[in-house]
């Protein structure tokens, strides 16, 4: 399962906010180049980026920062935040973006979200942000009527590649992932499904890891990691590639000789 650091950026710094709040964001880092970084060297092999100002304004606003990221690191990476048309779209992937995350539109425009996986076949994810199970728009500002697994549904039938799923209620509160939303999340659609909210320690996603043969491939951690209360080294032993329990035995021995 991949382990994913989450990379907010507002005003062209690194934050987290709590509950999508942007009145309570806290402000991690100054450059988001080093952070990135940072989640580099420590074995991240994706990251999650999120423009802030873009979810708000309805288009990028931290193009600099997101191409000096891109620039600088060496995995692939996704950025979400105010792709709302096809030259959003297309302008995050001039910059060296793999998957474009597209959320607002997914509810308001969903023929444009057809297009834009027939022409980027397997690069446009779906952020799906609910609120009681209900879809959030434009930067959580909004709540639609639209129910989580409803869209999730249609988008798969669009072609989209993947979903994140994010419960606001928990992100950045450090309190545990909605299991029994990923499990219904899950049932209901095949393509692979990227956990994120509420993320607070390596016990969470051991919990995750039995949703994996239903779908979830990945999951997005944020706060945890900038608190120090996960450790995206212990992270990837836990649960990512090579995973301690995915270790054979050392079976080149026997007591009874």
């Amino acid at each position: 399962m991949d382990v994913i650091p989450a990379i907010d950026l507002l005003e062209g710094r690194c934050v987290r906010l709590y509950q999508g709040d942007y009145e309570r964001s806290q402000v991690f880092s100054e450059n988001p180049v080093d952070v990135a970084q940072q989640w580099v060297d420590e074995g991240a092999t994706r990251l999650h980026i999120v423009d802030l100002d873009g979810a708000k304004a309805g288009k990028v606003v931290n193009l600099r920062a997101i191409e000096a990221i891109a620039q600088a690191v060496s995995v692939p990476i996704e950025v979400g935040g105010g792709l709302r048309d096809r030259t959003s779209v297309q302008q995050v992937f001039n910059l060296g973006v793999q998957w474009a995350i597209l959320g607002t539109i997914a509810v308001e425009q969903p023929q444009l979200v057809q297009e834009l996986c027939q022409e980027f076949p397997e690069k446009i994810i779906i952020g799906i942000d609910a609120r009681n199970g209900l879809v959030a728009t434009r930067g959580w500002l909004e709540t639609s009527e639209v129910l989580a697994t409803q869209l999730a549904v249609q988008m798969q039938e669009l072609g989209a590649a993947a979903i994140i799923y994010t419960d606001i209620h928990r992100d950045g509160t450090l309190t545990g992932p909605n299991l029994d939303a990923l499990r219904e999340l899950t049932a209901a659609i095949s393509i692979p499904v990227i956990a994120s909210g509420g993320v607070s320690s390596v016990t969470d996603l051991l919990s995750l890891l039995a949703l994996e043969p239903q779908g979830v491939t990945g999951v997005i951690v944020g706060r945890a990691l900038y608190t120090g209360d996960i450790s995206l080294k212990e992270a990837l032993r836990a649960i990512g590639p090579g995973r301690i329990q995915d270790i054979p035995p050392n079976l080149g021995f026997s007591t009874f000789a």
